[in-house]
């Protein structure tokens, strides 16, 4: 459950959820009333861009306060989850948007799965997660089923775009594309080689370069409790925390950022600059995973 607060804090920084709003302020452990919250983050719906976006949400966005806070228990009950929305409401503006994941041990209970779903107001979402059964429970309303979109609490996914292997798959393209051509013109095609054939070679190389790109060089980390998942176009490597005795930072002599796992199989590097993770928050929460992996064996 920590892991679960750990990662929805990181997607909050790094602006992964900026499709609920556009949060600007998170706390840790956020009291209301008798209730603490392991994590809430504040936002709005107004654009932060350019100068003409700003003009368009300022005249047209609506201008609602978005609240989003995080609790965990051993199991929920529909008493608890009342009281949750509860507490929420006395707090916040009677306008503003309510965004509730919950995170559980335990399999869901019936009552509790009816209670989430039968959420009747409008202006709180809900979504709920069990860590036993991976099963998740939304409530059937707009905002409910705009939250299980973008928030992923019993794993995490990171992806970036990264333009240097782009280039190169591009590069190998277009050199393959111009290399067929001169190929052509001493076969003796005459006129091959001209400004709108360089230009179709390049669209070409656009195209199926990013294509090269995606199969080969892209680079996806999926992280949840247990282990990771790391994709480097279609190879894909797994591994469990609980393999892997140390976790250090590790500069490649490309000078990419890694994490470098230590194993007596091996070790593995998960990369962090081609994936978009912040170093020291990524470090961190990986050093504690494998701890506590460590002291479960």
């Amino acid at each position: 459950m920590n892991f679960a607060i750990d990662m929805v804090e990181e997607q909050l920084v790094k602006g992964n959820l900026r499709w609920l709003a556009n949060f600007s302020e998170i706390r840790k452990d956020y009291t209301i009333g008798d209730v603490t919250f392991p994590l809430y983050a504040y936002g709005s719906l107004q654009e932060k861009g350019f100068f003409l976006s700003k003009i368009f949400s300022a005249l047209v966005t609506p201008r609602y306060k978005i609240h989003l806070l995080i609790y965990t228990e051993q199991n929920f009950d529909p008493k608890l989850v009342r009281k949750l929305v509860l507490a929420c409401k006395g707090k916040f503006g009677s306008e503003d948007w309510i965004f509730l994941g919950l995170v559980q041990k335990e399999a869901f209970q019936k009552a509790t799965k009816e209670a989430i779903a039968n959420t009747a107001d409008k202006n709180v979402g809900i979504v709920a997660y069990s860590l036993a059964s991976k099963e998740r429970v939304t409530s059937e309303n707009v905002l409910g089923k705009g939250l299980a979109k973008q928030l992923k609490l019993t794993e995490a996914r990171f992806e970036a775009f990264d333009l240097p292997n782009y280039l190169k798959s591009f590069t190998i393209t277009f050199f393959l594309v111009v290399l067929f051509l001169v190929f052509l013109t001493i076969s003796g095609i005459q006129n091959i080689v001209n400004p709108l054939s360089l230009l179709i070679a390049i669209v070409v190389s656009l195209l199926v370069g990013h294509r090269l790109y995606r199969t080969r060089y892209h680079t996806v980390l999926s992280m949840d409790g247990k282990g990771f998942q790391l994709w480097e176009g279609k190879t894909v490597k797994e591994g469990k925390w609980a393999d892997f005795s140390d976790v250090a930072i590790y500069v490649t002599p490309k000078r990419e950022t890694c994490l470098r796992l230590y194993s007596k199989n091996g070790n593995i590097d998960l990369p962090l600059s081609r994936t978009g993770l912040s170093r020291k928050e990524t470090y961190s929460i990986i050093k504690r995973l494998v701890k506590r992996g460590v002291e479960a064996e």
